[in-house]
C-alpha cells in the first residue's frame, strides 16, 4: 500500500477523482475507475489494517462483487460458509444459500481489518494511490468558478506531521461511512423518518469457529424477557474465534433506552451451549455504533460528486447488509464518472439518484414498511413464531430479505415479493415512514 506522505507542497497537480474514504465503497469506487483509465486518489482517515464495528459476513451479492474485482483467490484463504441457521422459540432450521444465476450459492467471513485491507490493495494495484492516515477535512471551491456546488477537491490533513494540504481534483466521491462528514460539509442529511439501525459486536474463542453456517437468533429478548425488533447472530470467522453480535431498528418505540451493553452481555451469556464460549471473557470490549438505512442520506450528487455506500444509507433494512451495496454503489458511481470524463460533460452525474432508485428504491420501501411492521415486539414474537415452524416459508424470506431473488425461474419468494411490492408501490412514503 501506500503509505501517507510526510510532506509536500500545498498544491497537488489535479486528479481525475478524489475517493474520501477507504473502506469497502470507497476503495471498490477507485479501483473501478483505475480500471477504466482515470487517476484517482484515495484518503483514508485511518491505517491499514483498521478494524470496523461489522458481524464481518459477505453474503453472495458482496462475494460476487469481490470475485468480479478478481478476488476470489483472496476469498479462498478465509472461512467460507454454506448458509443460514435460524434460531427461535425453541426451533432450529439450516437454510442454504438460495441457487441464482449471477450470485454464488456460498458467502465467506472476513474480519474487516483484513477484508478493507485487501480490497484497498487490489485498488491500488488495478492504478489507484492511496494515502493513509490522510484525513479530507473539508471541500474546496473549484479553481476556475465553476457551477454552483460544484467542489475542486479537498483540503486533507497528514494525521502523522499534522500538515495539511490541498488534494484538488476534477471529481469527488464521498465514502467515508455511516457518521459521513465530508458528506455534511457538502449538504448531506439523513431523513429522520427513515430507519436507522443499531449494532454492537464482539469476538469470543469457540471450537465450532469453522462452522459450515452463520447463526441468527430472531428471537431477541432484554433482561426482562421482552421481545426486541432486531436479531442477534453468530459468525464463525475460522480463526479460532466466532463474532458475536446484535443489531435493532429504530422504529422499536424505546429504541433511546435501549442499552446495548447490557444487551449484548445477555445476548451472549443465552447464546446456544453447541458455541462452547465463556460470556465473560470476549477477546475485547464489544463495539458499537449506528448506521443510516434504505438510502436515506442526501442528496445523493453534486455537480461533480456523488456519494456511496454507508455515507448515502446503502444499508438494507430487512438485515443491517451495507457491505454489498457498498460495492455495487462504488462500482455505479465510479462507471458514471468515466462516462462523464470522458465526454467531458458532468450532467451525466445527475443520473446517479435515478440509477439507485431503480436498483433499490422500491426494494428499500418495502424494507421500510417491514422495519415499521416489526417495531411491534407482539407482532415480531408472533411473525417469527410462525414463519419457524415452515422451512419453505423461512427459506422464502432469506431470499427477499438478503436481496436474492431471480428474475428468471420465479418462485414462491419472487411472487411472494411481487404481490407485496406491488401494494408498497402504491402507498405514499409519509404512509411508509409514519
Amino acid at each position: 500500500m501506500t503509505d501517507s506522505p510526510s510532506s509536500g507542497g500545498s498544491h497537488d497537480p489535479t486528479v481525475d477523482l478524489l475517493v474520501v474514504g477507504g473502506g469497502p465503497a470507497g476503495a471498490a469506487t477507485a479501483y473501478w475507475a483505475a480500471t477504466h483509465g482515470l487517476d484517482v486518489v484515495i484518503v483514508e482517515r485511518k491505517t491499514f489494517p483498521r478494524d470496523k464495528t461489522c458481524g464481518d459476513g459477505l453474503t453472495p451479492r458482496a462475494v460476487h462483487q469481490l470475485e468480479v474485482m478478481g478476488l476470489g483467490p483472496t476469498l479462498e484463504q478465509y472461512h467460507r460458509f454454506e448458509g443460514l441457521r435460524a434460531i427461535a422459540h425453541g426451533r432450529t432450521l439450516e437454510m442454504a444459500w438460495p441457487d441464482h444465476s449471477t450470485y454464488p450459492s456460498y458467502g465467506y467471513v472476513v474480519r474487516r481489518c483484513d477484508l478493507d485491507a485487501f480490497v484497498a490493495d487490489h485498488a491500488v494495484t488495478a492504478g489507484a494511490t492511496l494515502l493513509q492516515g490522510t484525513e479530507a477535512l473539508r471541500p474546496v471551491d473549484p479553481p476556475n468558478g465553476a457551477i454552483t456546488g460544484a467542489i475542486g477537491g479537498a483540503i486533507v490533513l497528514d494525521r502523522a506531521s499534522g500538515i495539511e494540504r490541498t488534494i484538488r481534483s476534477r471529481h469527488v466521491v464521498v465514502a467515508d461511512g455511516a457518521n459521513s462528514r465530508f458528506g455534511r460539509e457538502l449538504g448531506t442529511v439523513r431523513d429522520r423518518a427513515y430507519p436507522m439501525g443499531m449494532a454492537i459486536r464482539g469476538y469470543f474463542e469457540s471450537p465450532l469457529h469453522d462452522d459450515p453456517w452463520i447463526e441468527s437468533s430472531l428471537d431477541v429478548r432484554d433482561r426482562e424477557g421482552s421481545a426486541m425488533p432486531g436479531y442477534g447472530w453468530i459468525f464463525p470467522v475460522g480463526n479460532g474465534t466466532i463474532n458475536v453480535g446484535i443489531g435493532l431498528l429504530s422504529t422499536f418505540r424505546d429504541y433511546k433506552e435501549i442499552n446495548t451493553s447490557q444487551l449484548f452481555e445477555e445476548f451472549a451469556r443465552t447464546l446456544p451451549e453447541h458455541w462452547q464460549i465463556d460470556p465473560t471473557r470476549p477477546i475485547a470490549p464489544p463495539t458499537g455504533g449506528r448506521l443510516p438505512m434504505a438510502g436515506s442520506v442526501g442528496p445523493k450528487a453534486g455537480p461533480n460528486w456523488l456519494v456511496v455506500g454507508d455515507a448515502a444509507g446503502s444499508v438494507n433494512p430487512f438485515n443491517g447488509e451495507g457491505i454489498d451495496y457498498a460495492y455495487e454503489t462504488g462500482r455505479m458511481a465510479a462507471g458514471l464518472i468515466a462516462e462523464a470524463s470522458a465526454r467531458g460533460d458532468n450532467a451525466v452525474l445527475a443520473r446517479y439518484p435515478d440509477l439507485l432508485n431503480e436498483e433499490y428504491g422500491l426494494y428499500f420501501k418495502v424494507a421500510r414498511l417491514f422495519s415499521r411492521v416489526i417495531g411491534n415486539p407482539t407482532l415480531i414474537r408472533e411473525l417469527t413464531r410462525v414463519g419457524m415452524r415452515s422451512q419453505p416459508l423461512m427459506e422464502w424470506a432469506l431470499r427477499i430479505m438478503a436481496n436474492l431473488m431471480r428474475d428468471e425461474d420465479r418462485g414462491a419468494a419472487e411472487s411472494a415479493y411481487t404481490a407485496i411490492a406491488g401494494i408498497v408501490r402504491l402507498v405514499p412514503d409519509r404512509m411508509v415512514d409514519a
